[in-house]
């Protein structure tokens, strides 16, 4: 049997996995929970669980043994910044790069060639790389400092614009109200308020409430607000680029009006710029990264 290499894409919602042949043909893909450490102490197995349980489903999915071994791992993790905080990840390779996973959504989006990937999922990040192999992070601040344009600031920003509506009891937003309140299940906006600081609702679970938030036209002020600053970020990487290039990626882009957002306001102030959807998602590019570790030629992904 042929080596086999594997790319991984560490969220924080979710984490997905791909095994493939030297040949570039895909065999399989897992998928565990989320991978990131906001938050994380010494203790937390988080990170070390999501990639191995990715792993080994995609392996069961191949009818692979768990413990089959491969000639790489790439596992690209959101917020990874050079230290892992909880368990080291134990891989079934001695060739194992654990990296921030902006690269490697740059490498799937836009298969290894130069330009700008935005990335509007959980969090979001726009990552850029020239033709001399300069790079180069804008945003991806965090929950906390910034990720304008994700799925986690637009449901914060909608859920603090209705919590102020009741308290200057303005009763305009009631509907959207009873729309988080329904979503959440539970009877008031003080009981979600308290559900996310006791960590009963998580950043995953809150941000999984904008699909239904922007269905409402206040609420999708919001998010074109978001996507004006992610196209103005990608604007930044994209302007001493020779063929400007930016593919878009993330769960916020099965949005087509925010997909639009982004590559509109791109295209408004670079117009020669080469902007859609990313070739091959996140894990994909973990994999095309594994294959440049061995010196092997980079191939064109095959299910």
């Amino acid at each position: 049997m042929s080596a086999l290499l594997a790319g991984i894409d560490g969220g924080q919602s979710s984490t997905v996995a791909l095994i493939a042949d030297e040949r570039g043909q895909i065999l399989s893909r897992g998928a565990s929970g989320p991978a990131d450490e906001v938050g994380a102490d010494s203790t937390s197995t988080r990170l070390r669980n999501a990639l191995r349980e990715a792993l080994a489903d995609a392996c069961r999915r191949a009818g692979l043994p768990l413990e089959s071994g491969f000639a790489a791992i790439v596992a690209g993790v959101s917020g990874y910044e050079g230290r892992v905080y909880g368990a080291l990840p134990e891989m079934p390779t001695q060739r194992f790069i654990l990296m921030h996973d902006a690269p490697v959504a740059h490498a799937g989006a836009l298969a290894g060639t130069p330009g700008v990937v935005v990335i509007a999922g959980t969090g979001s990040v726009v990552y850029a790389r020239d033709e001399n192999g300069v790079s180069q992070t804008l945003g991806g601040w965090g929950f906390l400092f910034g990720d304008e344009g994700s799925a986690f600031s637009i449901a914060r920003n909608a859920l603090a614009l209705v919590m102020a509506a009741e308290d200057d009891g303005d009763r305009a937003l009631r509907e959207e109200a009873q729309a988080a309140c329904d979503f959440f299940a539970m009877g008031s906006l003080r009981q979600i308020a308290r559900a996310v600081y006791s960590g009963e609702l998580t950043r995953a679970r809150l941000a999984a409430f904008t699909p239904v938030a922007i269905r409402f036209e206040r609420f999708r002020k919001i998010a074109e607000e978001g996507a004006d600053r992610l196209a103005a970020l990608a604007h930044r990487g994209l302007a001493a680029m020779k063929e400007p290039r930016a593919a878009l990626t993330g769960g916020l882009f099965a949005d087509a009006d925010f997909y639009e957002r982004v590559r509109g306001g791109i295209l408004e102030t670079v117009p020669s710029a080469e902007v859609g959807r990313a070739k091959y998602e996140p894990a994909a590019g973990a994999l095309l990264l594994a294959y440049r570790e061995l010196g092997l030629p980079v191939p064109e992904l095959e299910r």
